[in-house]
């Protein structure tokens, strides 16, 4: 199904910050069917379980993409499915979401304790705040702010805090060399969650997938510039796809 394009959301903020890019690919191409998954409502950790009920869930022989923590997760799915899947995506999606000795362009670990410690204490304030960290830099932050935070499912809050323990513990580097398959990874110049560094530490990690830095866009650079990143996603299923 090379026709077929999955998209994965990112943590907390369910599907509708990915619906103004599924709209630009389908008016792209009346051929290409874009669906939004949303991510797994599990109250664990274990990525194995995440996989699990991503795999079980989404058609094998299709594209996965997805933006952040939904990123990672197609990268890890795109490994386990090897030449089941088409190829993959990433739209602000870093290696390593927190900063460790071996991937330092990545989240301080004292900041994503104390993110960590505000969900525990207060999920919707803390939604609220990692909504203006997604536009931080971008044009109309605060409209972009609301419309992040106004689109938010009502997860139970030990889910969306597993989720964090998930994206902590994440490591994508032996699932990106694993997976032989076209790759495209895009990240926002701005972005206040995933420093723009990750790109140039992911060509020298890659230097054979297509990265790309877009330079004036924030975290949330799928609900700035919809058209322009559906663009890029057309280009390089067009080309990935003639192969």
């Amino acid at each position: 199904m090379r026709d077929r394009l999955i998209l994965l959301p990112g943590w907390g903020l369910g599907v509708s910050p990915l619906e103004p890019l599924a709209a630009a690919l389908r008016g792209l191409d009346e051929h290409l069917r874009v669906e939004i998954e949303p991510l797994p409502d599990l109250e664990t950790d274990d990525l194995n379980e995440w996989l699990d009920e991503l795999d079980s869930t989404l058609p094998d022989n299709v594209w996965l993409g997805g933006w952040s923590l939904g990123g990672m997760l197609a990268v890890e799915l795109a490994a386990r499915r090897g030449e089941r899947c088409c190829g993959v995506a990433t739209f602000a999606s870093n290696v390593c979401f927190v900063a460790r000795s071996e991937w330092p362009s990545g989240m301080a670990q004292t900041d994503f304790d104390a993110f960590i410690a505000g969900c525990t204490a207060d999920p919707q304030g803390t939604l609220k705040r990692f909504s203006l960290l997604c536009v931080q830099g971008a044009q109309d932050a605060r409209a972009l702010a609301r419309q992040l935070k106004t689109g938010a499912p009502q997860g139970s809050a030990t889910a969306l805090i597993e989720s964090l323990k998930l994206l902590e513990q994440m490591d994508t580097r032996a699932a990106l060399q694993t997976y032989r398959g076209p790759q495209l990874h895009l990240f926002g110049g701005l972005d206040a969650l995933v420093p723009a560094e990750a790109s140039t530490d992911l060509l020298n990690l890659l230097p054979d997938v297509e990265v790309g830095l877009i330079e004036q866009a924030s975290h949330a650079f799928i609900l700035e510039n919809p058209h322009g990143v559906a663009a890029a996603i057309q280009a390089f299923l067009h080309e990935s796809g003639d192969d």
